[in-house]
């Protein structure tokens, strides 16, 4: 079911199983896709690395993401556009840039609690009746129960990555995400994210030593690393080139950085996932 507005808004839902998995590959500009595993064992290749999710499992992805379905059997499939519902424009509603969307390099993957499903199943209920209608309010309502989903999702993953409770700590968690995502291409050390946003950067340290075992600047060569990766195996860009595209003027310094993360170079990672 495809719900489309009058200035391009777009939102889709659907049931998807291996006959129509490729509906996961279509490209829609400026989307993000949320996917809900009805079954155990589902296999999915994204960005280069195995991911298996089980039975009521959410992960979120966006335009950027590549993804191959190698295994699946059911999934509750939820992809919208950014004239349909911005979160960067809505954050102080669902809070989920720099969580769920645009972090910093962790896919982000929910499990939703038993005591959770009824919310759930619930709301896909009235969405699928929703998509169907057909009058003026129709638009208010699916951004309404889209609204309500990011939300309930947002707060499960927040309790479950041991989100800072401080509302200025996970506002500055948040931001940071989203300022790596948007600059980890020129920005390369905690400092220039510091200074964004006006701390130093033993605050920053000190706020992410209380949510993750992962620095500020671990998040950064996460990002980097994840482009990187994505650009040697999904395209024909030569090293030298993709060393310029993440910000490194000499491919010895970037082949250093990249086998010091993933203990191989970059030439023998193209070879193992070409």
């Amino acid at each position: 079911m495809i719900f489309l507005g009058n200035i391009k808004e777009y939102l889709q839902l659907e049931t998807i199983n291996s006959q129509n998995s490729n509906i996961v590959n279509e490209t829609i500009e400026s989307s993000l896709t949320i996917l809900w595993f009805e079954s155990d064992q589902n296999e999915l290749i994204i960005d280069g690395r195995k991911q298996v999710f089980s039975k009521n499992e959410i992960v979120f992805l966006t335009e950027f993401h590549n993804v191959t379905i190698k295994n699946i059997e059911c999934i509750r499939f939820l992809r919208f556009n950014r004239p349909f519902y911005c979160i960067l424009d809505h954050d102080t509603e669902v809070g989920c840039k720099g969580i769920l969307f645009f972090g910093a390099s962790q896919l982000p993957i929910i499990q939703i609690p038993e005591e959770e499903l009824d919310k759930f199943e619930t709301l896909w209920k009235m969405f699928t009746i929703e998509m169907q209608s057909n009058d003026s309010l129709q638009i208010e309502m699916l951004q309404m129960m889209l609204k309500r989903y990011l939300i309930l999702c947002a707060r499960i993953y927040k309790s479950k990555e041991n989100f800072p409770n401080e509302k200025e700590d996970s506002d500055i968690v948040k931001e940071f995400n989203f300022l790596v995502e948007q600059h980890f291409k020129t920005k390369h050390h905690v400092s220039e994210y510091a200074e964004l946003l006006y701390k130093s950067p033993k605050t920053l340290s000190n706020i992410f030593s209380k949510m993750s075992s992962k620095t500020p600047l671990q998040y950064i060569q996460d990002r980097k690393m994840l482009e990187a990766r994505r650009l040697l195996h999904y395209t024909s860009m030569q090293i030298k080139e993709i060393a310029y595209e993440i910000g490194y003027e000499d491919v010895q310094t970037f082949s250093r950085f990249f086998k010091n993360q993933e203990g191989s170079s970059p030439s023998e990672f193209k070879e193992k996932v070409s």
